[in-house]
């Protein structure tokens, strides 16, 4: 049902496409085209949730921009409490007077995980801060298992990514765009 609702909202984008981590990919998960449609967007959240049922936690927090909203919802349908960490000047920071706590248990929540780059960038700022970090969670997790975290994810699509040297795409003289918010550390 996941995967109808995202064809459904053309969250899955099929081109060329240059991510964040400097990878290249013949497709794009765009959850912004996804959240144009809140009950779509509530029932995708809502996988997620179902899967959160033995974790106690007190927030939920979003790396901006695209976890923002996704923590939102979690937040919403969980009845807790919802922040973000945003970049400021390139470093990740929790801003316009949010709070945590020593102790406070904390849902990490995305759109799209593949590296896990934002994500662990917000649990180094919550960490300092003394949170304890109790689950990863992401509408759609790109990351194979490659991270070291748990993620709980809506969805897991199969989505081939290669180095710019290995790209296919690129070999038959294809240029890849620039999709999604972050920009790409050179």
């Amino acid at each position: 049902m996941i995967d109808k609702i995202l064809k459904e909202t053309e969250a899955i984008l099929t081109g060329h496409f240059l991510l964040s981590s400097g990878k290249h990919s013949d497709k794009y998960v765009q959850c912004a085209k996804l959240m144009q449609y809140p009950d779509k967007a509530e029932t995708v959240i809502k996988e997620i949730t179902s899967q959160l049922n033995d974790i106690q936690f007190e927030t939920v927090c979003g790396p901006a921009m695209g976890g923002i909203i996704v923590a939102y919802e979690l937040a919403r349908q969980t009845g807790k409490k919802a922040v973000f960490t945003e970049r400021e000047n390139g470093e990740m920071k929790l801003r316009r007077g949010f709070e945590i706590k020593p102790g406070e248990k904390i849902i990490i929540a995305e759109d799209v995980i593949t590296t896990g780059k934002s994500t662990y960038e917000t649990i180094k700022v919550l960490e300092e801060l003394g949170a304890e970090i109790v689950a990863i969670t992401c509408i759609a997790d790109r990351s194979k298992g490659n991270l070291k975290h748990t993620v709980y994810s809506a969805v897991q699509p199969d989505i081939e990514t290669w180095e710019k040297e290995e790209c296919p795409l690129c070999k038959k003289g294809s240029t890849p765009v620039k999709p999604g918010s972050r920009k790409i550390e050179q």
